[in-house]
């Protein structure tokens, strides 16, 4: 289904001063309820393939079979070649090739909640892991450690490498960014805004990190010398979520807006409303074609076009299957995992 909707360019406007917001602890809670409650046994044996249509290839789901009620959050690509993701449901970290076979690493704890993965410059794969306050780091061949947060009760969130050999989290509860270096050592910069529920993070074309406030309706920009700059988003582009470095800028997913929208490194903000009104867009990233890719937690995964032009696959079942977050992968693929449909799913991406 291809949509053609014009752009809205915004202006961000000055930060406001306030008393810390009663929304942020609140939405905290909410997601973490979220993520440890489902205890559903989904499970399955076989791949489900999806017809291909004229503009990408097929797409398939893979059923995760190794546990039930995995609640797979974050992906990423690794250096090996497979797909690895974090089961946030059952505290573990997962692997996938290509063809669909699966393996999974325990963390320390069932209920450690690993929720974002990132590759790391050395070869390793790095994680949060929520519940437990502690960023992991597990090698291709399942080697773990984990290194524990400052600030108690941090809810580390999101992880991104960053253009300076570290790798950079954000701290949801503790309202900082982190930086840990691949030797373990961490350090910690306060968010200015008042609980913003610092959420995903994302290096720049800048050589900068760029992070989403959940609650505090704003963009954040932190320097290596950890120097944070916040954007204000203007009305309507509440709940940032998700953020990757795309055309132009920043991308990031507007749940409360129903929009992706970009912001640019001097602050403008560029909206493109999404054309289905259930629309809950939640991961970003950069598809091997050049554009941009979304996962809609209403059932689809989503493409944007250089002039906005917005492109949306339906996934079988996929409301309440609820696709969270997407990565570009091996083989031209854009791969995504289903928080609630206990799968992996893969869409082949076609050359422009």
């Amino acid at each position: 289904m291809i949509h053609h909707i014009p752009a809205v360019s915004l202006t961000p406007r000055p930060a406001e001063k306030g008393p810390p917001m009663s929304g942020a602890a609140k939405l905290g809670r909410a997601t973490r309820r979220l993520l440890t409650a489902f205890l559903g046994a989904l499970t399955g044996v076989t791949a489900v393939a999806v017809p291909a249509r004229a503009d990408v290839g097929e797409v398939t789901e893979y059923p995760i079979t190794t546990a039930a009620g995995t609640l797979p959050a974050g992906i990423t690509a690794g250096p090996d070649g497979a797909l690895w993701f974090a089961a946030s449901g059952v505290g573990r970290i997962g692997r996938i090739t290509v063809d669909g076979r699966l393996t999974d690493f325990p963390t320390s704890s069932p209920a450690s909640l690993p929720f974002a993965i990132t590759a790391g410059p050395d070869r390793a794969l790095w994680f949060t892991e929520g519940n437990a306050n502690r960023i992991g780091r597990i090698t291709t061949a399942g080697h773990l450690t984990e290194f524990p947060v400052p600030t108690a009760d941090s809810f580390p969130a999101g992880i991104a490498a960053g253009a300076d050999g570290a790798l950079w989290f954000t701290e949801e509860s503790g309202n900082r960014i982190g930086r840990i270096t691949t030797a373990g050592h961490i350090t910690e910069y306060p968010v200015p805004a008042p609980s913003a529920s610092p959420c995903s993070i994302a290096a720049g074309a800048d050589g900068a990190l760029w992070f989403t406030e959940l609650t505090g309706a704003r963009i954040g920009r932190i320097d290596r010398t950890g120097r944070i700059t916040e954007f204000p988003l203007p009305g309507g582009s509440g709940f940032p979520e998700a953020i990757v470095s795309g055309p132009g800028g920043m991308w990031f997913t507007a749940s409360d807006a129903n929009a992706v929208a970009r912001i640019d490194h001097a602050g403008r903000v560029t909206r493109f409303p999404l054309p289905d009104p259930d629309s809950g867009p939640s991961g970003i990233a950069l598809g091997p074609d050049g554009r941009v890719w979304y996962a809609d937690q209403a059932g689809r995964v989503g493409r944007v076009g250089a002039k906005g032009t917005i492109t949306t696959f339906p996934v079988k079942e996929g409301a309440d299957r609820v696709p969270f977050r997407i990565t570009a992968g091996p083989g031209r693929g854009m791969w995504f995992t289903e928080l609630f449909g206990n799968a992996v799913g893969h869409l082949r991406t076609l050359p422009r």
